[in-house]
């Protein structure tokens, strides 16, 4: 069984996210998305991970090859546990690829059976990302066009919290 590997932060899930996803489960048997927790960075954002997890599983129930996990671990460390053997990651500007590039090469140090498979961007969503998510919803902004439909009022909750 062939098993990938999409990690992320996932804060919230974008249309951009789930494009990658369900062009990367068409490719494996397989594809486990993980909410990768930086130890830097668990107390921002705008949901807990236990959150993004709820909303992956949402949205991509009717995936049926795909599994949403979570992990503190090194995403190589996890990989391995999982036996996956391939990390999938979405590139949405020539930026995206410089740390993707360095990253992957670490990731093959520390789990040489590891490899990353880059998915570009569909075109119509290069310009989306998590945090263009958010501070639209902060203004609140129609997110019909960013966020998958079964998540908007979650997003649209969380905003009207932090305001």
């Amino acid at each position: 069984m062939k098993t990938a590997i999409y990690p992320g932060s996932f804060d919230p899930v974008t249309l951009g996210h789930l494009n990658i996803i369900k062009r990367a489960a068409a490719c494996f048997d397989k594809l486990i998305v993980c909410v990768m927790i930086n130890s830097n960075k668990m107390n921002t954002g705008m949901f807990t991970p236990e959150e993004r997890v709820e909303l992956l599983r949402r949205v991509t129930e009717k995936i049926p090859n795909v599994e949403v996990d979570s992990s503190t671990e090194l995403l190589a460390t996890y990989a391995r546990q999982r036996r996956a053997r391939v990390v999938v990651k979405g590139l949405r500007a020539v930026s995206d690829f410089e740390q993707e590039v360095q990253m992957a090469i670490v990731n093959g140090k520390l789990n040489p059976k590891l490899d990353t498979m880059f998915l570009p961007s569909s075109e119509k969503y290069t310009y989306l990302s998590s945090s263009v998510v958010k501070e639209m919803a902060r203004y609140g902004a129609d997110l019909s066009d960013f966020i998958p439909r079964e998540i908007i009022e979650d997003v649209n909750r969380k905003a009207a919290q932090s305001r």
